[in-house]
């Protein structure tokens, strides 16, 4: 079911869907979570408790996955980009191609690009960054410190990742480290999707040490293309059997081409708006993960610049550095149980005054320097 009614002075974008929590896949691979936690200096991101959302929101606990600090940098994508980084140098290894360096090539948005240049330089590799509009010379600064070529582009997120591609492909030394997929361009992909299991591992972990082993009621993710949300709906659709959690997903109402395409049943594109959530600026699916989104999701929403900026001040208020993509998980579902229908989406969802809310913040406050510190609309 559709609904467009809130609060707020605008009508919200977001969909309700049954029957998501039936759906099963298989899992990830075990062994991801045994090599990062063999990575120097890797520890697992804090969960935090936020009494102060469940009062809010009507629920029993709130916890916050709090990705401000991953391997040294502001955002999670660095386990996307480890894994999918080792399984492409040992495959090569393993093929008996050159050994020279590697040249990474990828488009990002701000957060995959550093991640990849990360990794890049800290395995004696090369990183060629493609950046697409809107995102902020500091970011863009942050990739080039870890010694990655970056070329700026003209264009939209999608436009970025279609010369990025075009850039690796006649060269035997490139590889494209990208983290959205389409037709015939999937493997890479898919390890950066199986990288970010380990996120949701820990979180299994930590609500089980903080007394709650039989795990979330509902999870909030931000989504760009859905990778990091086709991670979560293999983590928690995985399992045989047990409680199996809601899933919402999260979006710029700038770029919301998941909410758009779960309406029309079939993956499409959309025209992107400017957004402060850069990191969700994305105007089309990844074709892998549009099954699992399709299939595994039990909401959609889209969230304005202002909702998150608002989640962003209230979570840093509470402790917790959160940029605008982070804060969009806290804002969606005050939107999707907020105004006129939100009890008929609650009672959907299966959230009563027990349950258990975990919001994923993606990114701390240093990974989006374009609104650090300014909760307007667009800020800065």
């Amino acid at each position: 079911m559709t609904e467009n009614a809130s609060s707020s002075p605008r009508t919200p974008q977001c969909l309700v869907r049954p029957g998501a929590r039936t759906w099963r896949c298989a899992p990830a691979p075990a062994e991801v979570r045994d090599f990062h936690a063999a990575l120097p200096g890797h520890t697992p991101t804090p969960l935090t408790e936020l009494p102060r959302f469940a009062a809010e929101l009507g629920v029993g606990r709130v916890f916050v996955k709090d990705e401000s600090s991953r391997l040294g940098l502001p955002a999670f994508k660095a386990l996307g980009a480890s894994w999918a980084v080792h399984r492409v140098l040992a495959e090569r290894a393993a093929s008996g191609e050159e050994p020279g360096p590697v040249t990474l090539v990828t488009a990002t948005d701000g957060n995959h690009g550093r991640a990849v240049a990360r990794t890049a330089r800290l395995l004696g590799q090369r990183a060629h960054v493609f950046v697409p509009q809107g995102v902020h010379p500091r970011a863009v600064a942050a990739i080039a410190a870890e010694r990655a070529t970056v070329t700026e582009v003209a264009g939209a997120y999608d436009e970025a990742v279609r010369l990025a591609a075009e850039a690796a492909a006649p060269r035997p030394e490139s590889v494209l480290v990208q983290d959205t997929a389409w037709a015939g361009y999937e493997r890479i992909p898919g390890w950066i999707v199986e990288g970010y299991s380990t996120l949701c591992a820990e979180i299994d972990e930590q609500l089980t040490e903080g007394g709650h082993a039989a795990g979330p009621d509902l999870v909030a993710v931000p989504v760009g293309v859905g990778s990091l949300a086709q991670a979560v709906v293999t983590h928690y659709r995985s399992r045989p059997s047990g409680r199996a959690p809601a899933l919402l997903s999260v979006e710029p109402e700038a770029a919301a081409c998941v909410l758009e395409s779960l309406g029309l049943g079939e993956p499409v594109s959309v025209s992107t708006g400017d957004t402060t959530m850069a990191g969700l600026n994305c105007g089309t699916p990844s074709s892998i993960a549009w099954p699992f989104l399709r299939d595994g999701l039990d909401a959609a929403v889209a969230v304005t610049d202002l909702d998150s900026a608002v989640a962003a001040g209230d979570l840093a208020a509470l402790g917790v550095s959160s940029g605008p993509c982070g804060a969009a998980a806290l804002a969606g579902l005050r939107v999707v149980l907020g105004g006129a229908g939100g009890e008929e989406r609650r009672t959907a969802l299966g959230l009563d005054a027990s349950s258990v809310v975990v919001l994923l913040s993606t990114e701390g406050a240093a990974a989006n320097p374009q609104a650090a510190g300014d909760h307007r609309p667009g800020g800065g």
